[in-house]
């Protein structure tokens, strides 16, 4: 059974979305404070988390950041907060997903399986030769989920991976935001289309010499983007 931690300061909150959870099957467990939460997230093997914002200790920001830094799991943020701003900022430190307060734990049930079920889909893809991808000095080990620049290791984020191999893979040919968050998030997600536009600007900073000047992923203005080779 996959297990998820709970990081979220309003008991009653936490309780609620425990017991929808564990009627679905899952194994649950909750923290009050951030850094209890932050340091159980980093020392547990944990499958998924759903991360308040508004925490004490630590906010869920800066866990997300330092959990995102270490590991690579499904994070969902919860929060009253309604601002685009936090959004895009939430979902730019490698959140795979914003719900609002208050919303419906069915919801909440259901964007977990659906984020439990990419993942583990994704995961769960081997092979017996690792498939490479080399453009210059970009490797892209598609086995073993690896990305190189210029034989340097960097480390992406699950949809940073997806989104840039998806882009390598089909080089020269212009996708919009509109189309390659049908692709990654799929048409069901249930999402921001801003989510785009930060996972491009994450990969660029990771993989160009000049993010502002990128010879890799190009902005094609009024059609989107386009990885040129």
């Amino acid at each position: 059974m996959s297990r998820i931690l709970i990081i979220e300061d309003e008991q009653s909150i936490a309780e609620l979305e425990r017991d929808y959870l564990e009627i679905s099957g899952y194994v649950v467990d909750i923290e009050n404070s951030g850094d209890k939460g932050l340091q159980r997230a980093l020392t547990n093997d944990y499958d998924l988390i759903i991360l308040d914002l508004m925490l004490p200790k630590v906010d869920g920001f800066e866990i997300c950041r330092r959990i995102r830094s270490e590991k690579d799991i499904p994070i969902v943020m919860v929060s009253a907060k309604k601002e685009d701003i936090d959004k895009i900022r939430g979902l730019g430190l490698g959140a795979d997903d914003y719900i609002i307060k208050p919303f419906s734990p069915s919801e909440m049930v259901a964007r977990v399986k659906a984020h439990l079920a990419r993942y583990e889909r994704l995961m769960g893809r081997r092979e017996t030769k690792n498939d490479e991808v080399r453009i210059r000095g970009l490797m892209i080990d598609k086995t073993a989920r690896r990305v190189f620049v210029n034989e340097k290791e960097v480390v992406f984020t699950t949809k940073e991976f997806d989104l840039l191999t998806h882009l390598a893979m089909n080089p020269n040919r212009v996708y919009s935001k509109e189309q390659l968050f049908d692709l990654l998030w799929g048409m069901d997600a249930m999402g921001e289309i801003a989510t785009v536009t930060v996972h491009i600007r994450k990969l660029r900073e990771k993989i160009e010499q000049d993010p502002s000047n990128p010879q890799y992923i190009e902005t094609i203005w009024g059609a989107g983007y386009r990885f040129r080779i």
